[in-house]
């Protein structure tokens, strides 16, 4: 009888940590693309502030000016980091790549 029942969870365990597992990747990206608008609209703030155009290096000690205590937001995946585009209009980055080649990124502009 306590056979049986190691069984069941054991198998509940197999069918529920994937799930889990797979929930938590979606939250960090998540997370992480969050992250990524909040550094994009500050730049952007900065920009229009400075009078900078689309085609301007970006100062990213200025622009963290315009984020909530004026530093950069951490990658939730504890492995990545943020980073501005070379100019005002390319977005800003993170470091992180999972196994396959992806990573967290901004979705592009139409």
């Amino acid at each position: 009888r306590g056979f049986f029942y190691l069984l069941i969870v054991g198998v509940l365990a197999a069918l529920a940590i994937p799930n889990f597992v797979k929930a938590r990747t979606t939250s960090c990206k998540g997370a992480c693309i969050a992250n990524l608008k909040q550094i994009d609209g500050a730049i952007q703030q900065w920009a229009l502030e400075n009078k900078k155009k689309d085609t301007d290096p970006v100062d990213i000690e200025g622009a963290k000016n315009f984020l909530k205590g004026g530093v950069l937001p951490t990658c939730p995946s504890g492995a990545g980091s943020y980073a501005a585009g070379k100019t005002v209009a390319d977005p800003p980055t993170c470091t992180f790549q999972y196994r396959d080649g992806t990573g967290h990124s901004l979705p592009t502009k139409k």
